[in-house]
């Protein structure tokens, strides 16, 4: 198993590196720690993304890719999360390109895949995760919003809730109950609803580290039939596939605030000596150092196997808990360095590193959630990687 990039790689990823050092504004970073979502600034660098086929470069040419293997994907989200960029939750990539696109590719009718696919190359929409539900997190089968079908449409009403993204995503990845009357996760189906139709209502809901995510309430809402993902109440497998996908994530912005962290312990003093020459100190960075090598061995080996067919499962679940445990971990051994004033926000004129330590420990709660809680994962990785009973 090599994990070296291939020279063609190589040239790929200084070229993304060289462009988004250019392209990747304040405006663009200021948007993704406002919590906000995409604002003006990240919604022309997708789209300058989209323009060159480096958004979805796995898609198909002929939906706006450029038909090449996960490692391509992986380098283009691995440099925008190190730098900041169209970052919604830390380490995860895009719904459109990274979850939805590639279901609606494998499921979706040839009509869905004309109408969806390129507009996300394109970087022209985005879509958001429509799973939660009051009811309904962690298990998924006990999804309760209904579609009904009527004639030539479904009629949907119920709620979701922490549904991050319909505030400023143009379409729903929504998961309804179609069975009610079958075994509860043989009865989900899966659509994609354009978020300004009638009877949509979007409630914001704000997490900790000030960003924004929503319940969304339909009441009696038709969608098209033509809108129906792949196959009527096969949506708990189309699901299952699309969090495999979703917990594909990197350590761009691990590495990034491990850099600064570095930086900042060898300029700054204490009793005369620099932080960088306390033995604990140095103890502390140097355990974050070689998680921050595993995880990224363990990221280069999922994209492997991606690139060589393989769906990885309990791999996916592996990565997701390490990776998203070494945010919090970092971010928790950043303010134990950074002392007291580390947890002073970025306004107050006393903060350290512009308050980043303080703001990045906040954001790193919901790692360990979102897309499946850790328990959840190791239940994944002792079921169907270690083998162990149920």
């Amino acid at each position: 198993m090599d994990f070296e990039f291939t020279d063609d790689q190589k040239k790929f990823r200084q070229k993304v590196c060289a462009f988004l050092d250019k392209e990747v504004t304040k405006g663009v970073i200021e948007e993704s720690e406002a919590g906000l979502g995409f604002g003006p600034c990240s919604w022309e660098l997708m789209q300058k993304l989209g323009a060159k086929g480096w958004l979805a470069p796995t898609f198909p040419v002929e939906f706006g890719g450029l038909a090449l293997s996960r490692t391509y994907r992986y380098m283009v989200q691995r440099e925008l999360d190190y730098r900041n960029a169209l970052v919604i939750i830390r380490g995860l990539g895009l719904i459109g390109v990274d979850m939805a696109g590639p279901v609606i590719l494998r499921h979706g009718s040839e009509e869905m895949k004309r109408e969806f696919l390129p507009k996300i190359a394109r970087g022209e929409i985005e879509l958001a995760l429509g799973y939660t539900e009051p009811d309904a997190g962690s298990d998924l089968s006990r999804i309760a919003i209904r579609a009904v079908e009527d004639e030539d449409d479904f009629i949907i009403t119920g709620q979701k809730t922490f549904n991050t993204g319909c505030h400023f995503c143009q379409y729903h990845w929504l998961a309804a109950r179609t069975g009610p009357d079958v075994p509860s996760h043989k009865g989900i189906s899966v659509f994609i609803v354009d978020l300004k139709s009638p009877g949509i209502t979007i409630s914001p809901l704000w997490e900790m580290a000030d960003t924004r995510t929503n319940q969304v309430f339909y009441d009696g809402v038709r969608v098209p039939k033509r809108n129906l993902v792949g196959e009527k109440d096969m949506g708990w497998y189309y699901m299952a596939e699309a969090l495999d996908l979703e917990r594909m994530i990197t350590a761009g912005g691990v590495e990034r605030t491990f850099e600064e962290l570095v930086a900042y312990t060898k300029s700054t003093l204490k009793n005369g000596v620099p932080l960088s020459k306390d033995p604990l100190v140095r103890q502390k960075l140097v355990d974050i150092a070689v998680e921050i090598n595993i995880a990224r061995n363990l990221i280069h080996r999922v994209v492997w196997l991606q690139d060589k067919g393989i769906v990885p499962t309990w791999e996916t679940a592996l990565l997701k808990v390490f990776v998203c445990e070494l945010y919090q971990k970092i971010s928790r051994t950043g303010l134990e360095i950074l002392g007291l004033y580390g947890q002073l926000r970025k306004d107050s004129k006393y903060s350290v590193l512009e308050g980043m330590m303080e703001h990045f420990f906040r954001s790193t709660f919901v790692m360990t959630i979102g897309g499946g809680t850790s328990e959840v994962m190791r239940n994944i990785i002792a079921a169907r990687g270690l083998g162990l009973p149920r």
